[in-house]
């Protein structure tokens, strides 16, 4: 059985991008002309997902706004005749998609936010992307989709990573495996070793942010004891799952963005303007006038 659906956790703080954070959801923060969030949705139904849960928190429903529709705002655009902006933000998502959210009421961490998505999952498996990480890929089929069939062909768990230098392991967790698989491949994990030091890591293969997991981890979930900053830890229950079944780590093909982090997010306006069908010629050339020297 195919993923249909995706857990979005927005519920968070987005400290690391303060003073901005402070008024607007980090995940509305622009990348080129279009909020963060948006490429991570579209990521998700590029991979076939048709139901967006977001895990949310009262100061974040200009997220829920902006998949919803604005009679008001298409309305002037259709009377001004600028049918291309209203073609635009009158289909952001296809039609078949639809975006749910349920309240994350404490923020009790990771687990804790794809727990409150439960009775919306059911008895299904699933996906769980975290907003921050921004995944860039190059071919028509991107990873998330590659990790959907690799689940669906073996019926295991899927934890994406990512090759980092090995002097930055401490920043990450990082996954034991017997060996580095291709990219684009997956090999089982023997577990998460949380910023392990330098020297100590059993890979370089850091953990990025996404996840198709099955139904079962739900009740895992509710087991997991709090943990590390007194939350309820996804990894703790991944561990748990690891005592019954396989876990297995995808190696990514393409290219990672935290933009969570203000560096991270620099980087995805330079890669993705560079890239953007209408401004990129011009981008490119306002960055080769600048004097670096």
């Amino acid at each position: 059985m195919t993923i249909k659906k995706a857990i979005l956790p927005v519920a968070g703080l987005g400290t690391r991008f303060l003073p901005a954070s402070k008024s607007i959801p980090k995940e509305m923060v622009t990348v080129v002309d279009r909020p963060a969030i948006e490429y991570v949705v579209k990521e998700a139904v590029s991979a076939g997902v048709e139901q967006i849960i977001l895990v949310t928190h009262s100061s974040k429903a200009s997220i829920e706004n902006y998949f919803d529709r604005n009679f008001e705002l298409e309305t002037t655009l259709e009377n001004k005749n600028k049918l291309d902006l209203l073609a635009e933000i009158s289909n952001i998502l296809p039609s078949y998609v639809s975006v749910v959210s349920v309240r994350q009421p404490q923020p009790l961490g990771l687990g804790h936010a794809v727990l409150c998505a439960k009775d919306i999952v059911g008895n299904e498996a699933f996906a769980v992307l975290l907003p921050d990480v921004l995944v860039k890929n190059h071919s028509t089929q991107n990873d998330l989709s590659l990790m959907i069939e690799r689940f669906n062909a073996s019926n295991t768990s899927q934890i994406m990573v990512e090759a980092v230098p090995n002097h930055l392991v401490d920043q990450y967790g990082i996954v034991d495996v017997a060996q580095t698989p291709d990219e684009g491949e997956s090999i089982v994990m023997q577990g998460i070793v949380e910023k392990p030091a330098v020297g100590t890591a059993p890979s370089n293969l850091s953990v990025v942010g996404r996840y198709v997991l099955p139904a079962e981890i739900m009740q895992l979930l509710e087991q997991t004891p709090r943990g590390a900053g007194n939350e309820i830890q996804l990894t703790d229950a991944i561990a748990k799952l690891q005592e019954t079944q396989k876990v297995e780590a995808y190696r990514m093909k393409g290219q990672t963005f935290d933009c969570g982090s203000k560096i991270g997010y620099l980087k995805a306006v330079l890669h993705y303007g560079l890239e953007h069908p209408k401004l990129g010629a011009e981008f490119k050339q306002l960055i080769q006038e600048l004097d670096l020297t």
